[in-house]
């Protein structure tokens, strides 16, 4: 005699067989971690950390981004996980591949892993709110936030709320923002509430305790200094606290000095919505344009989980989760959180080199620089394959000059015979519209007045690669070099450069700059 399997029978199986089958695929791999990021050989990248413990462990959600070197864009398919006993002692298990949006939610469109967190909800089991795409939308922008559910962070996770999405750009209610970046606090009593939001617009709202079901109304917060995206509630002593990412930009701010990078700020408020205050930066600029906070606590102390694109090959789109001790002064009311310093692996002792532009203080002629570009890549010894405007001094304006100059000023003089210039273009040369390979250009060293270097025709002006020019020994405190525009009167083409070097005649030892900025030579 037959039997038939029944709705809930068939269930139990299909949940069975999930489990089984990512069980054999999910395999922890131990990592040691002798400081900052914890992956670090390039093999892995992880991004948007999400912190949160259980089972006396802390663990950390990441997506894994998986861009080429050369591909400015968010490439991220799946989600992985860190686990520790100890954070202090190095010793991580990292989970590659723990889950993929398609795996949980029939209703999302694959490879749109981004930022999500982890939660324990009032029943003990742990939610995790994603945000992917809404393969079904009609929405202008698809990105939705669903939820899943499981017994393990490892899974296997359960889509909590299979209609759909619990956020989407029709739901709770109608709104044309984009909808990412959710963070969760239960709170004390058990009353939960979510977050989320990008591109300066943040939104909050609570949550029946089935963690899916929204409650009353969406509040709209706008009272966070250059609240730009990745917010992060969690709560201390009575406080609520809100980390996100802030890109406040300008010469004088607190937070960044280039629109493309992002400080790590935070708010109060004594209720879970708000209003917030804004107190100020916890994170200053890393080496990743964008920058992502957790932070929970963990067997007495508080922890700071972001991201940098300092692993092996890492950069904007290859970025790699850091932790470090996260500090509170509560000698004020309510309690600072304290300026974090970040830290890294040991660094090996850089090589002896001609090149002395690290010595020196960057200066340029379009001072205040345009917010998206900062001066100070101009001698990081760094050049990228596909660079962001970040990583490059640039000039480009409505209205172009014929000239700009960028000079390096030393607090002694120095002896060079050489120089190496990347400039950087997305039009070819002689355009006179965006940025373009400069006609010509020449160096110039102080000597009681701006003296020539050879002539111009002696200067290359390819852009993507270092271009060379020698000289015989000259001894000098400012080296200028002035660029002349693509185009004609009517019309030019900005400028750029990735890195600028000047070479000494002899290898030494790298030095640092000086503690003040090199006074100027006029």
């Amino acid at each position: 005699m037959k039997r038939s399997l029944s709705a809930g029978m068939l269930l139990a199986l299909l949940l069975s067989t999930a489990a089984w089958a990512q069980s054999q695929r999910i395999e922890g791999v131990p990592v040691h971690a002798p400081g900052n990021p914890i992956l670090a050989d390039g093999r892995y990248y992880s991004a948007d950390p999400a912190p949160f413990v259980f089972d006396g462990k802390l663990w950390i959600l990441a997506g894994r981004d998986e861009a080429p070197a050369d591909v400015n864009d968010f490439i991220m398919k799946e989600w992985q996980l860190l686990v520790t006993n100890n954070p202090k002692s190095g010793n991580w298990v990292h989970y590659p591949a723990v889950v993929r949006p398609e795996d949980v939610f029939k209703w999302a469109t694959p490879g749109r892993a981004y930022a999500g967190q982890v939660v324990k909800g009032p029943d003990g089991r742990l939610y995790f709110y994603a945000p992917v795409h809404q393969a079904s939308s009609t929405a202008k922008d698809k990105f939705a936030i669903g939820v899943a559910v499981a017994d393990s962070p490892t899974g296997p996770w359960v889509d909590a709320h299979p209609s759909g999405p619990i956020v989407s750009q029709q739901v709770p209610e109608p709104n044309h923002i984009q909808n990412i970046d959710p963070t969760v606090l239960v709170d004390d009593d058990g009353r939960v509430y979510l977050y989320w939001g990008t591109f300066g617009q943040l939104r909050g709202v609570e949550l029946e305790r089935d963690m899916v079901t929204p409650k009353g109304r969406v509040v709209k917060v706008d009272s966070l200094t250059g609240f730009f995206e990745a917010p992060w509630l969690m709560k201390r002593s009575g406080i609520y606290y809100m980390l996100y990412a802030g890109n406040q930009a300008g010469p004088n701010s607190d937070c960044t000095p280039a629109i493309y990078h992002a400080c790590i700020a935070y708010g109060t408020a004594s209720s879970p919505l708000g209003p917030w205050t804004y107190r100020g930066i916890v994170l200053k600029p890393v080496s990743s344009t964008t920058s992502h906070p957790g932070a929970v606590p963990f067997n007495g102390q508080w922890y700071l989980a972001y991201h940098t694109a300092d692993a092996k090959g890492g950069g904007h789109f290859r970025r790699s989760v850091a932790v470090d001790r996260l500090e509170f002064d509560d000698s004020q009311s309510p309690p600072a959180i304290r300026l974090l310093t970040p830290t890294r692996r040991p660094q090996p002792v850089p090589l002896p080199t001609r090149n002395i532009a690290g010595r020196a203080t960057a200066a340029a002629s379009n001072e205040p620089i345009p917010v998206k570009y900062w001066i100070k890549s101009l001698n990081d010894g760094i050049t990228k394959p596909a660079p962001l405007p970040p990583d490059m001094w640039g000039s480009w304006t409505p209205d172009n000059p014929s000239h700009q100059w960028i000079e390096y000023r030393w607090d002694q003089p120095v002896t060079i015979n050489g120089s190496r210039i990347w400039f950087w273009a997305d039009q070819p040369t002689g355009s006179d519209t965006r940025i373009a390979p400069p006609k010509q250009w020449q160096l110039f060293y102080w000597n009681a007045g701006w003296k020539p270097i050879l002539s111009p025709e002696r200067y290359g002006t390819k852009p993507g690669k270092f271009q060379d020019v020698r000289f015989p020994p000259i001894t000098t405190r400012c080296l200028r070099a002035v660029l002349t525009a693509s185009g004609n009167d009517g019309n030019r083409a900005g400028l750029a450069v990735q890195e600028w070097e000047v070479l000494a005649p002899e290898v030494q030892a790298p030095r640092p700059p000086g503690g003040q900025p090199a006074p100027s030579c006029e």
